[in-house]
């Protein structure tokens, strides 16, 4: 008998033998599959070995019970078994530059000093006092400026497009 066959049919009698005993050695079902996977592929690498053991099944789970001691001795195991698939989705990689092309539009519409006082305050996060004072102007001048940009930016077309839960009503309806 050739080298695979012979490890085939073995594959093949110790399968369910080799995943039990995992179990039993406390492995859960998922994790016992993979070290039984894993030990025989440690299996089919050194076969002629196994083949000339005095007493191949001794031999082999020699090799599982090395298997199971050397995932142990790791942090983490891989993969976590679980009943349920995470609701996850993965991030749209285009969403930032979306982002930032929508500010940029959105800031662009403003007139220079609101924009500035934008900037200045939420950007940059100085306070309203610290921009009065690097822009030379009163802090009334500062909040006058920054309620005006607010309210622009909230109705532009660009900034709604990312987040349509936004959406403000229409304000020429009563």
């Amino acid at each position: 008998m050739d080298h695979d066959a012979d490890y085939a049919a073995y594959v093949r009698e110790s399968w369910s033998t080799l995943v039990r005993s995992a179990v039993f050695l406390g492995c859960s079902l998922h994790e016992a599959e993979d070290l039984a996977q894993t030990t025989l592929v440690r299996c089919y690498t050194a076969w002629p070995s196994v083949v000339a053991a005095d007493n191949r099944a001794a031999y082999v789970y020699r090799m599982l019970l090395n298997c199971l001691r050397d995932s142990k001795r790791r942090r983490w195991w891989g993969e976590r078994p679980s009943e349920r698939l995470p609701e996850t989705r993965s991030p749209d990689p285009t969403t930032a530059v979306d982002t930032a092309d929508a500010v940029h539009r959105a800031l662009a519409g403003l007139t220079k000093p609101n924009r500035d006082v934008v900037v200045l305050r939420y950007f940059t996060g100085l306070s309203e006092r610290e921009t009065a004072d690097v822009l030379d102007v009163p802090a009334g001048t500062v909040k006058s400026r920054l309620s005006r940009s607010l309210a622009q930016l909230a109705d532009d077309a660009h900034l709604s497009e990312l987040r349509p839960d936004l959406i403000r009503p229409d304000r020429s309806t009563p």
